[in-house]
């Protein structure tokens, strides 16, 4: 797998990367994806995973294995979908971007969340160069979507998604499960 080749960006504790990698491998396989790849990212605590299931599928189905088993998480803090991996440059961010908007209805929401890692580009400047091609009405508090751009250093991810699309394993494990 070429780092830029995934669909899942997943968080956990800084110094558990090998862990996560190894449980993101068997927790896809529970959810039917015998071929996917993990590898870790030169970000502490960040690693990414290439499934051929759908990222938003996956996400739902880490969910309700959360909640039914939730001892199986163990290094995974949160798994987030990610639809197109861009170099880290403001056109390409804003082309994958422009790719995407479809996915905002007409009379949807819409707020651009930047997290960024190991760059020189300011959240203003993403959002400036990615918020202006599209067309519907911001609300920063409670969006219908939320264009997530995720600078990983030299590579971007963006998606489209719902508040509800990433999985928080910290806060969504059953009580009495630490």
């Amino acid at each position: 797998m070429t780092p830029k080749d995934f669909n899942l960006l997943v968080s956990t504790a800084r110094g558990l990367e090998n862990d996560a990698c190894s449980e993101i491998w068997y927790l896809l396989g529970e959810i039917g994806d015998t071929g996917s790849v993990t590898e870790k990212t030169d970000i502490s605590g960040l690693i990414v995973a290439k499934t051929v299931l759908d990222p938003f599928k996956v996400v739902e189905e880490l969910r309700k294995m959360l909640n039914e088993r939730p001892d199986e998480f163990r290094y995974t803090l949160k798994v987030v979908p990610i639809e197109a991996v861009v170099p880290t440059q403001l056109d390409n961010i804003r082309k994958a971007t422009i790719a995407l908007a479809p996915k905002i209805e007409r009379n949807e929401t819409f707020r651009v969340t930047v997290v960024r890692r190991h760059t020189n580009l300011s959240t203003k400047e993403v959002i400036e160069a990615t918020a202006k091609d599209i067309t519907r009405k911001v609300d920063l508090h409670s969006p219908n979507k939320i264009v997530l751009i995720e600078v990983l250093g030299g590579l971007t991810g963006v998606s489209v998604i719902e508040p509800d699309d990433v999985l928080s394993v910290a806060k969504e494990k059953p009580v009495g499960f630490a």
